[in-house]
């Protein structure tokens, strides 16, 4: 199902997506009988996963077969490497609630043209809510504009984030982060699936959200849907370079400026007298021993 009013390849990336969502709600009904395989520890990829990417590229490439693909599963391996289109996909981001029955998790569909972001789908395949963007046209969920939210108090605001989950986060850094934020929010929340974070702040149902560890095909569709409907996006220290650096923060203009002002010293750009001040500060937890207190992760 198409529709006129969409740029023709946010109509093909709406296709896939409604494609790898029936893919995911028939394996949801029986989610017991779901292969999962672990990348690493609290890292989890299953079948529908592989499925659902699948049905994905091969809807785009069939639409756009000199298009280059950048996959969370298949990484570069599919279309035209080196072409000024590339399409990032999270087939099934949320994975680790998917095979728990826990129904918050979506599909992530954003092309990239010579380094930008000009079109955005993401798609909740359990409440059937499609959330598009087209660069320079707005932000839709549903097929009716969204804004982001008016909150200009962060003590008022509700603001989501993910938490560190695998060997190598680090851990103290976060629960300090956590600290500081949840103090000054009225509610702080872990819903599990980054990209429908994002586009929940679109939407205006968040005010904010923040994550480390995040990796392109996480963020990239949910950037551009913050940014039609008003919002900002960027690293901890506000720069709009996000999409690489496993860093993002993003809210309405004033959430956004607020939260900027408590994480950026969290940032790994942070000011060298900043990260002094925080290795100074006492740990709140002893890390376990299978968490490096100082390593990356990757969501």
């Amino acid at each position: 199902m198409s529709s006129p009013n969409l740029h023709p390849m946010l109509n093909v990336a709406v296709k896939a997506a409604r494609a790898a969502g029936a893919i995911i709600n028939r394996a949801a009904l029986d989610v017991e009988a779901v292969r999962v395989s672990q990348k690493q520890v609290n890292d989890f990829v299953t079948e529908v996963d592989h499925a659902s990417e699948a049905a994905v590229i091969e809807t785009l490439l069939g639409a756009y077969p000199d298009h280059a693909i950048w996959a969370e599963e298949s990484g570069k391996t599919h279309g035209r490497q080196g072409s000024d289109h590339v399409w990032i996909i999270d087939p099934l981001d949320g994975t680790t609630n998917f095979i728990h029955g826990f129904p918050v998790y979506c599909v992530s569909i954003a092309l990239m043209v010579r380094g930008k972001i000009e079109q955005a789908v993401i798609y909740d395949p359990t409440r059937n809510d499609l959330f598009t963007a087209t660069k320079g046209r707005g932000a839709y969920m549903n097929e009716r504009r969204m804004r982001v939210s008016k909150r200009t108090d962060l003590r008022q605001s509700l603001i989501s984030t993910g938490f560190p989950f695998r060997p190598g986060d680090n851990f103290n850094n976060y629960l300090r982060m956590m600290s500081d934020v949840m103090t000054r929010t009225a509610g702080l929340r872990r819903p599990g699936a980054a990209a429908l974070d994002l586009a929940y702040v679109a939407a205006g149902f968040c005010d904010g959200f923040f994550e480390t560890g995040l990796s392109p095909w996480d963020v990239a569709a949910g950037s551009l849907l913050v940014t039609e409907a008003g919002g900002l996006v960027g690293n901890f220290t506000g720069e709009p370079e996000f999409l690489e650096q496993k860093e993002c923060v993003a809210g309405n203009p004033r959430i956004y400026g607020q939260l900027v002002n408590i994480l950026g010293r969290y940032s790994k750009f942070a000011s060298a007298g900043d990260k002094a001040a925080l290795r100074q500060s006492p740990k709140l937890v002893e890390p376990d021993a299978g968490i490096a207190p100082d390593a990356e992760g990757d969501e």
